[in-house]
C-alpha cells in the first residue's frame, strides 16, 4: 500500500526552520528598536519616555495574555504563530509611513508599541505549546537554548548594523528591512509541520466560555503551589530586573554624552553573553535538575550582571556586567521552560503558559510606569553634585549625570539576588521536579507509536493533523 509522503518538515529540524526565520525577524525587530531609540531620547532627552515606550509595548502583552492563551488552545497554533508575526509587521509598516510622510510623532511609538504587543501576546503561548509537540522532552532544554541563541544574535547584530544603516539608509531604511524580515519569518513557518495535541482529561475538563478558559490557567497554576512559588521568583525578580531593562539605555546615554558608539557596545555584550549562554544551554541542555538552572541562573544573573553594571563608570565594566546579566538568562529561562513543558499536558499549554506569563510579568509594566520618574525626578536630583545621595553613596556609583539610574541598578540587583536565593528556603520551589510528575509529551509518544509499528504515514505517526 502506498503511503502519503510528508511535504512539510516536523521534529527538530521543522524546530530549527522556524528558528532561522525568527532569528532574521529578531534582528530586523531589533534594529528598529535600536533606531527608535536613538531618535526618541534625541528628540527629547527623558528617559520617562522611554519608559513609556517599552510600557505601551509590553502592558498589552501581558494583560491580554490569559484572553490569548484560550483563544491559542481553541485555534490552529501555526496560524496564531504566523499572524502574531504579521501583526508585528503591520506596526512596523505604519510607523515606516509616518516617517516618510514626516509625521512621525513620540506617541505614534506608544500606540503601534500597543498594537504589536497585543499580537505578541499570541505569539508566545502559541509558540510554546508548538514546541511541546514538535519535539521530544529531552530535547526541550537545547531547544530554548537555541531559542535564546537566536534572541542574543540578533542583539548583538542589530545595534553594530543598526548604528552603521543609520548613517547610510536612515531610519527609514532599517523599518524597511524589518518588515522584509517579518515575512521572510512567515515563509518559514509555512514550510513547517506543527501539530495540534490530542485532547486530554484536563483539556476536556477545561473546555467553556472564553471566560472560564481564559481564567483555567490561574486555577490550574493556584492548585499547584510548585509552580505558582515558581512563578512568584519570576513576579519578583521581573520587577526589579524592569528598572535596569528601561533604564540602561538612558544611563549610558547621559552617562557618556550621548555616545551611541557606547550604548551599542554595552547593548552588544547583552547580546553576546546572551549567545554565549545559549550555546552552552543548547549544547548541554541545562542541569539535570532543572531548578538549580532557574535559581543559580537568577542569582549569577543579577549578582555578577546587573549590579556591576551599577557600580561601573567605563564602557569595559558597563560591557563586562551586561555580558553577565545576559548568559546567565538563557540558562534560567531554558530551564523554567522545559520544566513547564515536561509538567503541563500540551492541549492546556496555551492557557497556562500564557497565564504563567502573566504572574511572571505583570510586574513588569509598573517597573516601566515608575523607572522614568524615579529616575528623572528622585534618584538623577540626589546624585548631583552637592545633592542628598552623594554622600551616602557617592562612593560607589559617583555623581552626575546617569548616576542616580546607576544607583537604582544597585538596589534592585541587590533586592533580586536576595529573593532568588529564597528560593532555595521553599521546599515547594527547591522541590519542584519531585513533587510534579512529568506529562509525556505528544510527541514523544507518537515518535514512540511509529518507532514500534514502522508506519510512516503522517495520519498514524501524529495524533492530530493542521
Amino acid at each position: 500500500m502506498h503511503k502519503p509522503r510528508v511535504a512539510l518538515l516536523n521534529g527538530m529540524q521543522g524546530f530549527t526552520i522556524i528558528w532561522f526565520g525568527q532569528l532574521i525577524s529578531l534582528t530586523g525587530t531589533n534594529m528598529t528598536r535600536f533606531a527608535l531609540t536613538i531618535w526618541a531620547y534625541q528628540m527629547t532627552g527623558s528617559a520617562t519616555v522611554l519608559a513609556l515606550v517599552a510600557f505601551f509595548s509590553f502592558g498589552p502583552l501581558v494583560l491580554l495574555s490569559p484572553v490569548a492563551g484560550a483563544l491559542v488552545d481553541r485555534w490552529n497554533r501555526k496560524l496564531v504563530v504566523m499572524f502574531s508575526d504579521l501583526g508585528a509587521g503591520i506596526a512596523t509598516l505604519t510607523l515606516l509611513t509616518l516617517y516618510l510622510t514626516d509625521s512621525l510623532q513620540i506617541w505614534h511609538l506608544y500606540a503601534m508599541g500597543a498594537l504589536a504587543g497585543t499580537f505578541e501576546a499570541f505569539q508566545f503561548p502559541a509558540f510554546s505549546a508548538a514546541m511541546t509537540m514538535m519535539l521530544r522532552k529531552e530535547q526541550y532544554g537545547r531547544a530554548n537554548g537555541l531559542l535564546s541563541m537566536a534572541e542574543s544574535t540578533a542583539g548583538i547584530a542589530a545595534p553594530i548594523l543598526g548604528g552603521l544603516l543609520l548613517t547610510l539608509i536612515g531610519i527609514g531604511g532599517i523599518m524597511l528591512i524589518d518588515v522584509v524580515t517579518v515575512f521572510f519569518a512567515i515563509s518559514m513557518v509555512l514550510l513547517v509541520h506543527i501539530p495540534q495535541p490530542a485532547t486530554t482529561d484536563v483539556g476536556e475538563q477545561a473546555r467553556s466560555s472564553l471566560w472560564r478558559e481564559s481564567v483555567f490557567g490561574f486555577k490550574y497554576i493556584w492548585a499547584r503551589p510548585s509552580l505558582l512559588g515558581m512563578q512568584m521568583m519570576f513576579f519578583l525578580a521581573n520587577l526589579v530586573a524592569g528598572y535596569t531593562m528601561v533604564l540602561l539605555a538612558p544611563m549610558i546615554l547621559a552617562r557618556t554624552g550621548s555616545n551611541e558608539l557606547a550604548l551599542g557596545t554595552v547593548q552588544s555584550a547583552l547580546g553576546v553573553g546572551g549567545l554565549v549562554g545559549g550555546v552552552v544551554m543548547s549544547a548541554w541542555g541545562g542541569p539535570k535538575e532543572r531548578v538549580h538552572g532557574v535559581l543559580l541562573g537568577m542569582i549569577g544573573s543579577f549578582l555578577l550582571g546587573s549590579l556591576v553594571v551599577g557600580i561601573s563608570d567605563t564602557v569595559v565594566w558597563w560591557s563586562i556586567g551586561a555580558f553577565c546579566t545576559a548568559f546567565f538568562i538563557p540558562i534560567l529561562n531554558g530551564s523554567n521552560q522545559a520544566i513547564w513543558q515536561a509538567k503541563v499536558p500540551p492541549d492546556v499549554q496555551g492557557r497556562v503558559f500564557a497565564t504563567r506569563r502573566l504572574i511572571a510579568q505583570i510586574t513588569l509594566p509598573i517597573a516601566m510606569l515608575s523607572a522614568g520618574p524615579l529616575a528623572d525626578q528622585l534618584f538623577e536630583p540626589t546624585m548631583q553634585p552637592g545633592g542628598s545621595g552623594v554622600a551616602l553613596f557617592g562612593w560607589l556609583v559617583g555623581s552626575g549625570a546617569g548616576a542616580g539610574i546607576a544607583l537604582i541598578f544597585v538596589v534592585t540587583s541587590l533586592i533580586g539576588t536576595l529573593g532568588s536565593l529564597s528560593g532555595y528556603a521553599i521546599p515547594a520551589v527547591r522541590k519542584i521536579e519531585t513533587i510534579l510528575p512529568d506529562y509525556a509529551p505528544v510527541a514523544e509518544t507518537a515518535s514512540i507509536s511509529a518507532s514500534d509499528t514502522k508506519d510512516t504515514d503522517v495520519s498514524k505517526t501524529i495524533l492530530s493533523t493542521e
